[in-house]
C-alpha cells in the first residue's frame, strides 16, 4: 500500500516539483531585469503578476497536497487500530477455545479418575497423550486407555506383516515393530484352512482401500484426516475418499451412537466374552478399552449390554465392538498388559496403534 501512496503522491507533485526547479535554475529577478530594458514597465508589471500568482497557485497546491497526506495518515493510522483491535479479539477467542478445552480435558479425568482412580501408566508424547486406567468390575477385568491425539498421524492401522493376506501378527508384535505407545487388536478376519487370515469387510491403510467388500451386518470404525472417529454405513469406495478416511476397518456391532445405545443383534446378545471396544469422548478424545474372559478366578468376560452402560458411565458418545474374544490384546509401553482367553496372544489380521 505504500509503494502505491508514494507512486500516487509523484504524479501529483510532479508540475508542481518541475516549476520549482526549473525556477531553481535561473534567477528570475534577473530575467526581468534584463527583459524590463527592452520591455515596457507595464508589460514587466503583468509578468510578475502572472509568476506571482502562479507561484501562489502552486504554494495552495502544495497545501492541498499536505491536507491529502495527513487524511491519508489518519485513515492508515485507524485502519491499523480496527486490524489490531480484530487481532486481539481473534487471540482472545483462541485463548478462550484452549482454556475451555483445557477445561473439558480436566473434567473427564476428574470423572475418570473418581471412577477407576489415578492412571497405572501415562504417556506425554509430542504425537499423543496417553493414559492407562485398569478397569476391575463385579466378574470382569481388564484395561482401558484414553488417548488424546496431538497429530492425526499418530493413529495407525497395521495389517499383519503388512498383506491383506497373511498368517497373522500378534498385537504386542505390531506394537513394537512400528515404535507405538498403545496398540490394540483391531478389524474381524476368517481364516482358510492353510491358516492364512484376511480381513472382514473394509480396511484402509493410510488413506488407501486395501480390502472391500459391504456388508451390512458389519459395522466400518474409520479415523479421517484430523484423527476423528467415524462410523459410517460406507457403500462405495468414493465415500471413503470422501470422507478423508485414513485409517478403519470392520467389525460388529455399533454400541452406541450420539450417546444412546444401540440395539444388540441378538446373536450377540447377553453373551459374556473378552470385548475389544473402541469409542470418543465428546471433546475428540478416545478411549480404547481391552476386557479379558473366560479365565475363571481372573475375568469371565462382559456383555455388550453391559459395556453399553460401563461406556455411557463414562461419558462416551460413539462407541464400536472390535474383534473379541481370543484375539483380545492391550498392549502398552512394551507390555503386553492383559491376559488373553488362550493363554497365549493369537496372531490377527489387523491392530491399531497409537504413536508416542
Amino acid at each position: 500500500m505504500l509503494g502505491k501512496i508514494n507512486r500516487f503522491f509523484a504524479f501529483l507533485l510532479a508540475p508542481a516539483v518541475g516549476f520549482l526547479f526549473a525556477f531553481s535554475q535561473a534567477n528570475p529577478v534577473e530575467g526581468l531585469q534584463l527583459e524590463s530594458m527592452k520591455l515596457p514597465t507595464a508589460q514587466s508589471k503583468e509578468m510578475a503578476d502572472a509568476l506571482g500568482e502562479q507561484i501562489d497557485a502552486t504554494k495552495s497546491q502544495i497545501r492541498s497536497v499536505e491536507f491529502l497526506i495527513e487524511d491519508i495518515r489518519a485513515e492508515s493510522e485507524k485502519e491499523q487500530q480496527d486490524y489490531e483491535k480484530q487481532n486481539n479479539h481473534i487471540n482472545n477467542l483462541l485463548a478462550d477455545s484452549k482454556s475451555q478445552t483445557q477445561k473439558s480435558v480436566d473434567v473427564l479425568d476428574s470423572i475418570l479418575s473418581k471412577m477407576l482412580g489415578n492412571p497405572i501408566g501415562q504417556s506425554f508424547g509430542n504425537k499423543s497423550t496417553v493414559k492407562v486406567y485398569s478397569l476391575e468390575e463385579a466378574g470382569y477385568r481388564g484395561y482401558m486407555a484414553k488417548v488424546r491425539l496431538k497429530d492425526p498421524n499418530a493413529l495407525k492401522m497395521v495389517l499383519a506383516n503388512d498383506s491383506v493376506k497373511s498368517k497373522g501378527e500378534k498385537t504386542s508384535h505390531a506394537g513394537k515393530r512400528t515404535g507405538a505407545i498403545l496398540a490394540i487388536n483391531a478389524g474381524g478376519f476368517m481364516t482358510d484352512k492353510q491358516g492364512y487370515v484376511t480381513p472382514l469387510g473394509i480396511t484402509v491403510i493410510d488413506g488407501k482401500i486395501r480390502n472391500f467388500s459391504t456388508d451390512k451386518k458389519l459395522s466400518f470404525v474409520g479415523f479421517n484426516n484430523k484423527g476423528h472417529l467415524i462410523g459410517a454405513n460406507i457403500t462405495t469406495e468414493e465415500q471413503i475418499k470422501q470422507q478423508g478416511i485414513l485409517q478403519g476397518a470392520s467389525f460388529l456391532p455399533r454400541l452406541l451412537q450420539d450417546g444412546k445405545r444401540l440395539p444388540i443383534p441378538r446373536d450377540w446378545a447377553n453373551t459374556r466374552h473378552p470385548r475389544t471396544l473402541i469409542g470418543h469422548f465428546d471433546n475428540g478424545d478416545l478411549l480404547l478399552i481391552v476386557i479379558d474372559g473366560r479365565r475363571e478366578g481372573w475375568s469371565n468376560g462382559v456383555t455388550l449390554e453391559e459395556a453399553q452402560k460401563k461406556l455411557q458411565e463414562f461419558h462416551v458418545v460413539d462407541a464400536f465392538n472390535l474383534d473379541g474374544g481370543g484375539s483380545s490384546a492391550f498392549y502398552y509401553n512394551g507390555k503386553l498388559m492383559n491376559k488373553p482367553s488362550g493363554g497365549n496372544e493369537r496372531s490377527v489380521v489387523s491392530n491399531l496403534v497409537i504413536m508416542p
